[in-house]
């Protein structure tokens, strides 16, 4: 009993501790957040904003871009006795850096080819900037790209515990942003439709620190790791395609399901709705980043617990993500209306559908972390599948239908019907029945 206790309160202490990581840094990014935008509109104009906000998302629509290596690193590093040491750890490292450096390459590929044959508008739509626009998406994605293979620090710092350590890292991100532009303010320099490239260059040094933090923490199986790289025949990878494959089917289909929102307004909605979004997005973001930072902090919980055949559910944990999402989200409404005049100086008018509407969906994607944590062993990962592919054509359908009647609150709403019908109720569903399953599997192996 004793035992348990100690684990529930290490437990709580890694999310709590991430979650005030996360609270104390949003504070900082989400100034310098604002700040950054109302330099953009300002000095360079709401459709400079509008793009800014376009072009930030396209990495939201290639999160399949690590291929799902990242579950698998989680998995084998926090199931791991002693990650220093371990083989295994080295092994699925080394792994992981190669298939990186395979996606960053065909990235970064396709990205230059669609620039060069001038396709970013037809993709994009009309929140493009003329001109300038589509040499911005072309670097946003090659720098993307170029930092893709550095994202194993992150990934590193979660599986052992560092949750929040990462979250502060990440923190580095925003203000960076807003000390690049403000200096091309000063200076006045015309960056404002490539303040998205900059945006991309700040989350690599992000993760160049993450990363540097992860080898000395578990040196020296990371650098090993990467020389292996090249020794294709003498150096030998992991199996990944038990954890990664469903993970990788999820990570293409999630985007089209729930990052679309921007491309859908950008071509059936005037710009000013898109700006509206934007905007939204950037407020009620705060929550979403918070909840997900505390949300992933449970990974390497569960992936530990289902190592030494532990029952842990994710029921408490629900209830809480989701209680403290709706009143943050609450309270961010309250407040919005002195913070949209503070940093847009009356340009954007955020309505109430659409501020209803993220508070729904900020608190419906609180309540699906816990169990989507929980379901991040092989089975669960391939439970996962059917419905996330079933809320592409739903969401996509509702999104496209609201959008004439509710302008930037359609897709929002249609995102959060979305993640109630194909995620938070599967995910209970499943849940249930496998701590069912868990707790007779434990209880006939008691003497």
């Amino acid at each position: 009993m004793t035992t348990d206790l100690n684990r529930t309160a290490s437990a709580t202490r890694q999310v709590g501790s991430t979650a005030v990581a996360k609270v104390l840094v949003m504070g900082v990014t989400g100034v310098a957040g604002i700040v950054t935008s109302r330099l953009i509109i300002e000095h360079y104009g709401v459709d400079a904003f509008a793009q800014y906000g376009l072009l930030t998302a396209l990495s939201s629509l290639l999160p399949f871009a690590d291929l799902g290596i990242a579950a698998v690193l989680i998995n084998v590093v926090a199931s791991s006795a002693n990650a220093r040491t371990d083989p295994e750890v080295r092994r699925t490292i080394t792994s992981a850096l190669r298939i990186l450096l395979v996606s960053a390459s065909v990235i970064a590929g396709v990205s230059l080819l669609i620039g060069a044959l001038g396709l970013w508008p037809t993709l994009l739509g009309d929140g493009l900037v003329p001109g300038d626009g589509s040499r911005a998406a072309t670097l946003s994605m090659v720098v993307f790209a170029l930092a893709l293979p550095l994202a194993v620090g992150q990934r590193l710092l979660v599986a052992s515990g560092q949750a929040a350590k990462a979250t502060v890292i990440s923190g580095l991100g925003s203000p960076i942003v807003l000390g690049v532009v403000a200096l091309a303010v000063a200076l006045t320099w015309s960056i404002g439709p490539y303040v998205a490239v900059v945006s991309y260059a700040a989350n690599a040094v992000v993760a160049v620190v993450c990363l540097v933090v992860a080898a000395r923490m578990l040196s020296p199986q990371v650098v090993a790791a990467a020389k292996d790289v090249p020794r294709l025949r003498s150096v030998r990878g992991v199996s990944v395609i038990h954890v990664a494959g469903p993970m990788l089917v999820q990570m293409v289909a999630l985007p089209i399901a729930m990052q679309t929102d921007r491309l859908l307004l950008s071509h059936l909605a005037p710009t000013a709705e898109l700006a509206q979004y934007n905007f939204g997005a950037q407020m009620f973001g705060l929550i979403n980043a918070t909840v997900g930072a505390a949300g992933v902090a449970l990974w390497p919980i569960y992936a530990r617990a289902r190592a030494n055949d532990q029952v842990r559910s994710p029921l408490r944990p629900t209830l809480v993500f989701g209680g403290a999402a709706l009143g943050l989200g609450l309270l961010l409404w309250l407040v919005l209306p002195i913070a949209t005049e503070v940093v847009t100086q009356g340009k954007i008018t955020l309505t109430w559908p659409l501020v209803a509407s993220f508070v729904l969906f900020v608190t419906f994607q609180a309540l699906k972390f816990p169990s989507g944590m929980y379901m991040t062993d092989a089975r669960g990962l391939r439970f996962q599948v059917l419905p996330i592919l079933l809320m592409v054509p739903l969401n996509l359908a509702l999104s496209w239908l609201l959008i004439a009647p509710l302008g930037a609150a359609g897709p929002v709403l249609g995102s959060t019907v979305a993640v109630l019908l194909c995620q938070v109720l599967p995910n209970a569903w499943y849940v249930r029945r496998d701590l069912g399953r868990r707790r007779l599997a434990a209880a006939a192996q008691l003497p």
